[in-house]
């Protein structure tokens, strides 16, 4: 089948089979002590086996202070960490394939955290919702700690020292820094958890301050060679229909700020990505990331398994499409496309009781 989902594409530098990407997935299955293992080597390297020109990873915790957002969250905290995911990587390059790293602080929605008794946040205010019973929360949120300056710059350390334990350590070949679903940094992005009066609170363009003092510290510790992205949302895992209050003038205002940062890519994720970003009309949150950010490669994300949806996600701006339901049930899904095979449904059971990885992911 032809079809410019499966275009040859380079990502800085990194020469790309497709235009394919995995979503990151929390999938919850690394050792107590967040080592990656056999099992996610197996899970991962079935997306590669199956066509994806790059696979980006669940959300990976990266400092031994607030970070840690789940039971079974592997890290890359140290080197030993790094270490474990050494295998992990070679597998999804040995089948062909590129790994992202993604890079992830939970901030005040930490359900399990191994090094603290306590969470932190922007303020100190309780986050929505409750804990997601999938990943092993229970009840509501706790209030959050309200971070420190001290705080701060561990958390940027943390990032900074992860993204290279990811890449000289782990061998990856880029780095994503998770700014989406309602983790630290889409905390500090968002009015109503991020109160503050300092520096780091006020307008969005001093709310978005803290996710591009990330990616400085993370270009800085790279150097200009490594991929670096960015993954934006406006839903979160506990307020999944949040829209930005400040509209199409606050997309303008994050897209903006990140495609000065020193990043390589935005990914855009909703959870539909082609509908309207406000309202019932209007350009979608895709269209707006192209249009603020014209010299950045975009990646898309959101209910994309369809292969027309996907197509057109291209043609709205997107460089690249992440699948992540799709994913799970059609690790193959590129090779299905190029062989014009019918794509199986998703099943829910993948993800429940929890949503660890399931026997069933781990075979070829």
């Amino acid at each position: 089948m032809s079809t410019p989902l499966l275009a040859p594409a380079k990502l800085h530098g990194l020469q790309l089979p497709n235009r394919l990407a995995v979503a990151p997935m929390t999938r919850v299955s690394a050792s107590p002590e967040g080592h990656a293992n056999g099992t996610m080597a197996r899970y991962y390297e079935r997306f590669a086996r199956g066509g994806f020109g790059l696979v980006i990873t669940e959300g990976i915790y990266t400092d031994t202070a607030y970070a840690q957002g789940y039971a079974r969250q592997p890290g890359l905290s140290d080197g030993e960490q790094a270490r474990a995911w050494r295998p992990v990587v070679k597998a999804i390059q040995g089948a062909g394939g590129r790994a992202v790293a993604q890079l992830m602080h939970a901030g005040a929605l930490s359900q399990f955290n191994r090094f603290r008794d306590h969470t932190a946040g922007p303020s100190a205010v309780r986050p929505l919702g409750t804990q997601m019973t999938a990943y092993r929360g229970e009840g509501e949120y706790p209030v959050p700690r309200a971070m420190t300056d001290a705080d701060i710059a561990e958390a940027i350390r943390g990032f900074a020292r992860a993204a290279l334990l990811a890449m000289e350590v782990a061998g990856f070949d880029g780095v994503e820094i998770h700014g989406a679903n309602g983790y630290l940094l889409d905390q500090f992005l968002t009015g109503h958890t991020n109160t503050r009066t300092d520096r780091w609170g006020g307008a969005l363009a001093q709310r978005v301050l803290l996710t591009v003092e990330v990616v400085r510290a993370v270009r800085q510790m790279l150097g200009a060679s490594a991929p670096v992205g960015v993954r934006i949302s406006q839903g979160k895992v506990n307020d999944f229909g949040h829209k930005w209050p400040e509209a199409e003038a606050g997309a303008a205002t994050v897209f903006g700020a990140l495609a000065h940062s020193g990043i390589d890519y935005l990914h855009v994720t909703e959870f539909e990505a082609w509908r309207p970003a406000f309202g019932h009309a209007g350009p979608s949150l895709l269209q707006l990331a192209r249009r603020h950010a014209p010299g950045i490669a975009i990646v898309a994300n959101g209910s994309l398994h369809d292969p027309g949806r996907a197509e057109a996600a291209l043609a709205d701006g997107a460089d690249f499409v992440a699948l992540g339901r799709g994913a799970l049930s059609n690790p193959d899904w590129p090779r299905r496309l190029k062989e014009g095979r019918a794509l199986a449904a998703f099943d829910p059971a993948l993800l429940s009781p929890v949503g660890d990885i399931k026997p069933a992911e781990q075979h070829p």
